[in-house]
């Protein structure tokens, strides 16, 4: 968003101020960054006149407006709207404005006020599920419009779980006669298939009564598949409920064990409609093709005439690329919605099958669609036309004018505000939200903004925004070299290949914690950190140290070393590892050498495949930007060796 110009002077003085240092902040705005919390504090325990309160504490602070919001949502709740409207003019366009917007939307749909409902509704950027069902039942109530009944109908059949907000549209869908019996199976079906059993029970519900499945026959299937498979009784295929529940045991069963679960299907299929047989081995095929078993084609084959989702599709070519057979790669890929077909992924695998049957002029300009691209196909296909790698021109540095535009962008202050506060969640949204509509040469101030207040992470996801100009100093910084070039070294470490895995790591925030425990830099599990410390002999070491950055990158890197000599030396297992662990690594190779593109590209689980293609991807940028001459993507992925004939492997966690 473009804001006017500034004076000259203070465009100067706001371009070039850096980030005071937290002990050097001016007391005003450590006694507003307390009331700011006290404020939160409030909210969360719902005191609405200590809120009120501290308002006046809070005048002039960056994240006034957020305690603002929070005590007009308080006021909602007791079904008061003063002061909402005005919030909404003052704040347009921001992601607080947006929050406070859904916010007094659900309240008004609560109490049926759609006439304001429907005057706020359009002006709602980003309306989530529960919204846009209360402007479905609103254009039902006061319009009489029959057709939010075929949108709701479109809810109904997806996989998606649907709120409460939801639920009057299917019940007037059922009164209506607009859900049929086939349509509750279909929606339970793809609820237990992607294992939503709320969600599917509560659709079972709609049935009447003397079609639905028993409770606890779906919690024994979801318990023991095999056994429920094992004991069906003789008529079970008489009702659609007992052919769902044996439909749904063989695909529950298949997560373990695809052969297992195949021969049981192979004693009962004979019960099923072609369509549902068609199906069920679509299922197993997709299964197969991710534990890399050899029938997966077979089955897929069997699956002829089974509308494939898109996850199914992507493993049938995948088991083809894992096969060497690239005829079936082709095939596959031909098979796929347009849209999903065009994407770089499957634009470069389909050029390779293309090769591979001699039909290198189509395949050639398939490269040429995606090459330049900055991404794991993009520089696939960039060494398949036999382009080295290079780091684009930087484009001129932000301008004092342009870095004073994005000091002074409200939604950019308070981001980095809610960071100074440790409240990242909030931060980020605010962050992302502000970016909307900013073209390059915005971005990329806004990037060198946040770079010159540490928010590294928010630099890299600005700087990978920008469409022409570019600035590959801010997509891949390199901070803490002191810490991490010496270990590198020491280690014998690609430190752009290091580099690379900790921007996907932790985009660089050195107070990092993920969900699962892991913390700071490298995201290191305390059972890993503590094992690889008595391993290194760190003496001493204390989990708390896992925040200090010497220690991470020592320990960090001293594990990556030890995963790396454990597989082969080899940077796309040894990434793998540290994602997955070492022996899902070993597990995922096959029994003949496979590409290192293809080794990736068929790792079961998608967050390992989606980090070790960015890992590889970032650690060819960063050795162009460290050594200053073209890279090669191809050359690092090299050839993962075939398993089997393994040492005994020491144990790593």
């Amino acid at each position: 968003m473009m804001m006017g110009r500034l004076p000259r002077i203070i465009l100067l003085s706001i371009a070039f101020m850096w980030p005071p240092h937290p002990a050097a902040a001016p007391k005003a705005a450590v006694d507003g960054d307390r009331a700011f919390l006290a404020a939160q504090d409030a909210f969360r325990l719902g005191e609405r006149v200590r809120l009120s309160r501290l308002m006046d504490a809070l005048r002039g602070h960056e994240l006034a407006p957020w305690a603002e919001y929070w005590l007009l949502r308080l006021r909602l709740e007791e079904d008061a709207a003063n002061g909402v409207r005005d919030f909404l003019v003052r704040h347009e366009g921001s992601y607080l404005a947006e929050k406070l917007r859904a916010d007094w939307l659900k309240t008004l749909a609560v109490r049926q006020e759609w006439t304001v409902f429907q005057e706020e509704y359009p002006r709602l950027a980003q309306p989530d599920r529960e919204v846009a069902c209360h402007a479905l039942q609103g254009r039902l109530v006061r319009q009489r419009d029959i057709t939010a009944l075929d949108e709701a109908r479109f809810l109904w059949l997806s996989a998606l779980d649907l709120p409460e907000s939801c639920t009057p549209l299917m019940d007037r869908l059922i009164a209506n006669g607009r859900l049929s019996d086939e349509d509750i199976w279909t929606r339970t079906r793809r609820l237990l298939e992607a294992g939503k059993l709320p969600a599917a029970r509560e659709a079972i519900s709609y049935l009447p009564s003397g079609e639905r499945s028993d409770a606890h026959a779906l919690d024994a299937v979801i318990a023991a598949p095999a056994r429920h498979l094992a004991r069906l009784p003789a008529h079970f295929a008489d009702t659609r409920a007992g052919r769902e529940m044996a439909l749904f045991a063989v695909q529950r069963m298949a997560r373990n064990d695809p052969l297992a679960a195949a021969a049981q299907w192979q004693t009962v299929e004979t019960r099923f409609s072609d369509a549902d047989r068609a199906h069920v081995w679509g299922r197993l095929a997709w299964q197969a093709a991710m534990q890399h078993l050899d029938e997966a084609l077979d089955w897929y084959d069997k699956a002829e005439g089974s509308q494939l989702s898109d996850e199914q599709l992507a493993w049938r070519a995948r088991a083809a690329l894992r096969a060497g057979d690239w005829r079936a790669v082709d095939q596959a890929i031909a098979r796929m919605p347009p849209p999903m077909g065009a994407q770089p992924g499957w634009t470069y695998w389909l050029a390779r099958a293309l090769v591979e049957q001699g039909r290198r002029d189509e395949a050639q300009a398939l490269y040429r669609k995606i090459a330049g691209q900055p991404n794991f196909y993009g520089n696939l296909a960039d060494d398949e036309l036999g382009r080295p790698i290079t780091v684009p021109s930087a484009a001129e540095p932000p301008s004092a004018e342009e870095l004073a535009q994005a000091a002074a962008n409200p939604g950019l202050q308070r981001a980095l505000a809610l960071f100074r506060l440790d409240m990242r969640v909030e931060g980020v949204r605010e962050w992302s939200w502000a970016l909307s509509g900013m073209d390059d040469r915005q971005l990329l101030a806004a990037a060198e903004w946040a770079s010159r207040h540490d928010a590294l992470d928010r630099a890299i996801h600005t700087a990978d925004r920008t469409r022409v100009e570019h600035d590959y100093r801010l997509r891949y910084p390199a901070p803490f070299r002191e810490s991490v070039e010496p270990k590198a070294r020491e280690l014998d470490l690609d430190h752009g290949w290091v580099y690379g895995l900790m921007r996907q790591e932790s985009r660089f925030v050195a107070n990092a914690r993920s969900s699962a425990g892991a913390k700071g830099l490298m995201q290191i599990m305390p059972a890993t950190a503590n094992w690889v410390a008595k391993k290194i002999g760190l003496t001493g070491f204390r989990l708390a140290s896992l925040g200090d950055t010497d220690t991470n990158v020592k320990l960090g890197t001293h594990y990556l070393k030890m995963v790396l000599e454990s597989l082969d030396n080899h940077p796309v297992l040894a990434a793998a590892a540290y994602n997955a662990g070492p022996n899902r690594a070993r597990k995922w190779r096959a029994a003949r050498p496979l590409e290192g593109a293809i080794y990736a590209e068929t790792i079961p689980f998608s967050e390992t495949r989606d980090y070790v293609k960015k890992v590889m991807s970032n650690a060819v940028y960063y050795a162009a930007l460290f050594e200053g001459k073209p890279q090669s993507l191809k050359s690092r992925l090299g050839v993962v060796r075939p398993k089997g004939g393994d040492a005994e492997a020491e144990y790593l966690p």
